[in-house]
C-alpha cells in the first residue's frame, strides 16, 4: 500500500507541477518571475483546485470499501492529493520560485534570456 500511494501521489502531483510551472514560465517571459508567477496562479489555481477536490473525492470512496487495503489506500491518497493540491501548489512551489527567482528555472536559460 505505501508503494502504490507514494506512485499515485507522485504522479498525480508531476501532473499539477507541470500545468502550473508551465503556465508560469510561459506568463514570466512577458512580466519578469515574480508577475508570471501570480498570473499563472491566477490562472491555474482554480483549475487546480477543482481537479484535486474532485479527485481527492474519488479517492475517498474508496475509503468506505470493505477491502482494508483499498480503504487504507483511497484515504491515505485522498489526503495527499488534498495537501498537494492545498499546500503544495498554492504555497509551497510559488513560494519557491519567488525565493530562487531567475535559479528556479535551472536547468535550462533564464526566462529574459531563451
Amino acid at each position: 500500500m505505501p508503494l502504490l500511494a507514494f506512485l499515485f501521489l507522485v504522479a498525480l502531483g508531476v501532473d499539477y507541477n507541470i500545468f502550473l510551472v508551465t503556465r508560469a514560465r510561459e506568463e514570466s517571459l512577458a512580466h519578469g518571475p515574480r508577475q508570471g508567477m501570480l498570473r499563472a496562479l491566477g490562472a491555474t489555481g482554480g483549475v487546480i483546485t477543482s481537479a484535486g477536490v474532485l479527485l481527492a473525492a474519488v479517492f475517498a470512496v474508496l475509503g468506505v470499501l470493505p477491502l482494508v487495503v483499498l480503504a487504507q489506500l483511497g484515504v491515505v491518497v485522498c489526503i495527499g492529493v488534498l495537501l498537494d493540491t492545498l499546500v503544495v501548489r498554492t504555497m509551497l512551489v510559488p513560494s519557491l520560485a519567488l525565493v530562487l527567482g531567475e535559479r528556479f528555472w535551472w536547468p535550462r536559460r533564464s526566462p529574459r534570456n531563451p
